[in-house]
């Protein structure tokens, strides 16, 4: 028995010991925790959410998925909306606690997938909807294609490159960004500053400047659930490449404007977990 126990007892210490170099390891800037182990649980966590790369590019059918419901219009602007079952559930918990302050909070746009962004591409594209505040026809004005695509991707996503394919990402009460700098949007826009992240959400496009010199312009409206976001986010950085961006009209600038690189990774630093 005895000799059991001086076994025990020194498997013990040898365990303690290299707890305490790995703890002086550590201490010396060398972690056990790195930036790709991360990304590898993140991608774990997705498919364990049955997340994966058609998600990231748009390529399904929210209406047929299983991790993806339909909004009550209670909560939107018109019915046939989806989202994502976790942002949906944490944004009802917002919206409430929002209500209680008397700040109505109301989705205008939630997923959509790759067909409903090359719709709006397209008609971006050839003229048929105007932009800057319909002033501008962007095939006439820009028949050049990378400064036409340049000019679109303002504020729209080249399909199969948008965060709203995701069913993680809302748009909120209006599409403009004026509307959040004075009376009742500046008071939503106030309140979501101060309370959205307790959800989970966050402003993926601010200000651009040396923290965010590449991707879409600012976009007040814009609000993105994280702990979904991220995991998706992981998939695309380890899978999704220009050249996969295909199948709409101007695709073909994609590789050299690096829409993946400076649009779908060009967000908010603080919404970089």
């Amino acid at each position: 028995m005895t000799h059991y126990l001086k076994i025990s007892l020194q498997l013990g210490c040898f365990i303690v010991f290299i707890m305490s170099c790995q703890i002086k390891q550590d201490k010396a800037g060398i972690t056990t925790t790195t930036v790709e182990s991360k990304v590898a649980s993140a991608i774990q966590n997705a498919k364990d959410s049955l997340l994966d790369i058609k998600i990231v590019t748009g390529k399904f059918d929210p209406a047929h998925h299983p991790s993806y419901v339909k909004i009550d219009t209670q909560y939107a602007n018109r019915a046939g909306l989806f989202l994502h079952k976790e942002t949906y559930e944490s944004f009802k918990k917002m919206y409430a606690a929002a209500k209680e302050e008397d700040i109505k909070l109301i989705i205008k746009s939630a997923t959509r997938n790759f067909d409903y962004q090359k719709g709006i591409w397209e008609r971006k594209w050839t003229g048929v909807t105007k932009i800057n505040d319909n002033t501008i026809n962007a095939a006439t004005d820009f028949p050049k294609y990378n400064r036409r695509a340049q000019k679109i991707l303002e504020y729209s996503s080249m399909p199969g490159t948008s965060r709203h394919h995701w069913g993680t990402d809302i748009d909120l009460n209006f599409f403009e960004n004026y509307y959040f700098e004075s009376g009742e949007g500046l008071l939503i826009y106030e309140w979501l500053s101060r309370h959205a992240s307790e959800y989970g959400f966050c402003q993926v496009y601010t200000p651009k400047g040396s923290n965010r010199p590449n991707g879409y312009n600012e976009e007040k409206w814009h609000w993105s659930y994280l702990p979904v976001a991220n995991q998706l986010m992981a998939i695309a950085k380890q899978s999704l490449n220009s050249d996969m961006i295909s199948g709409f009209k101007g695709s073909e600038v994609a590789k050299e404007l690096d829409v993946v690189n400076k649009y779908v990774f060009g967000i908010n630093p603080a919404c970089i977990e």
